[in-house]
């Protein structure tokens, strides 16, 4: 029987390091020894199995996801004057990538299935729009086929950000291989997740990956022949080691999450509770397992009670957060959006979450009443 002083916590990292402990412990100090850190053999190497894993042609490792995401814009030439088109209802950091370089956000409600309402795009093309930013938020595929028809229509970019949608698919074909650039992170808590900050671009563009390599180096082609005014967001060689570990289990690490997922869509029965809805076409990795309650609140507090960790992804949207009030969009303005901020939880989800976890989990939210 489950011990409620011993707490489910939403996400466990340890357990994925221990699952693997001796394959990460023994790449670690292979890197050690080797005396190379920065830009060697395993950026090289992860860049190629990356790439592969994405049925893509190029990627380029970067520091983190935020850095994949406004050197994309920067990259693809877009800043003052320009607007992207992006869901409400994101993680902050796709904002960023759009704001870093001057570019206006452009908010668009989201679908039932917390992604980008497609159906509701082309009303916010102005010409002032360059691009759209495509979040596969959760884990779960976007809508790709009328977003990409838009683009073509229109001679868009399109950017996406699959931070946390590593390996999922629409219609069989892998985020971040429909659109210009697709910019990944591997934060810890990722599904490839890294053991700190660390991020990659992928792309089919020969040109966009030469500038991107070059760009996360200081602008430098060569050692001290600087092409453009660049940065450095490289991705370092033990991350890349310990990525490389994690990526060649990344089948088993995916299963693992979906059996648990599978056992929440059967055996979560509370009509207190909206379970998440995975599109036709899409395929969803399960970055997280996100409800929705309307006494979020009271539940929250009941999981806790009870031993149950969770979390709110997200709170706040961009739009209503501090960072953004310049942009003059008050309470009200993203109803869909502001709903979702004020209903969605995540409850617990990890690799090596044990049956009993799991059992008492799923018997705590089925108990929770009004």
């Amino acid at each position: 029987m489950f011990n409620e002083t011993n707490k489910i916590p939403a996400n466990k990292l340890d357990r994925g390091f221990y699952k693997y402990q001796n394959e990460f412990e023994n790449k670690a100090l292979e890197v050690l020894r080797s005396g190379w850190y920065v830009l060697g053999n395993e950026v090289t190497q992860f860049e190629k199995e990356f790439a592969q894993y994405n049925n893509a042609k190029y990627c380029v490792g970067l520091a983190s996801g935020l850095d994949a995401l406004w050197i994309a814009f920067r990259i693809l030439g877009i800043g003052k004057g320009d607007e992207v088109i992006v869901q409400g209802n994101t993680y902050i950091a796709s904002v960023m990538g759009i704001t870093i370089n001057g570019a206006t956000p452009v908010f668009v409600e989201p679908d039932e299935y917390f992604n980008i309402d497609a159906s509701k795009i082309e009303s916010k093309i102005t010409d002032k729009t360059k691009a759209i930013l495509v979040v596969h938020l959760y884990g779960q595929a976007s809508n790709m086929e009328p977003i990409m028809k838009l683009a073509k229509k229109y001679n868009l970019r399109v950017v996406e950000d699959c931070a946390q949608s590593h390996g999922a698919k629409f219609n069989g074909k892998n985020t971040g291989t429909f659109g210009d650039i697709g910019c990944f992170s591997f934060y810890p808590s990722k599904n490839l997740g890294a053991f700190g900050d660390a991020g990659a671009i992928v792309t089919d563009n020969p040109e966009i990956m030469e500038a991107v390599k070059v760009f996360r180096n200081y602008g430098s082609e060569k050692r001290y022949y600087n092409r453009v005014v660049g940065t450095n967001s490289r991705l370092d060689e033990l991350q890349a080691g310990l990525l490389r570990v994690r990526l060649s289990h990344m089948q088993e690490l995916e299963d693992e999450k979906r059996a648990i997922c599978e056992r929440y869509l059967r055996e979560i029965k509370n009509n207190l509770i909206e379970l998440p809805k995975i599109r036709t076409g899409a395929t969803h990795i399960w970055h997280q397992f996100v409800i929705r309650c309307e006494k979020r609140n009271e539940l929250i507090q009941y999981l806790d009670k009870k031993g149950v960790g969770s979390i709110i992804h997200y709170p706040i949207p961009p739009h209503l957060s501090e960072a953004y009030r310049y942009l003059g969009l008050p309470k009200g303005s993203l109803p869909i959006t502001e709903k979702y901020a004020d209903t969605v939880l995540s409850i617990p989800l990890f690799v090596g979450m044990t049956k009993e976890e799991q059992d008492h989990v799923i018997e705590t939210i089925n108990s929770f009443c009004d």
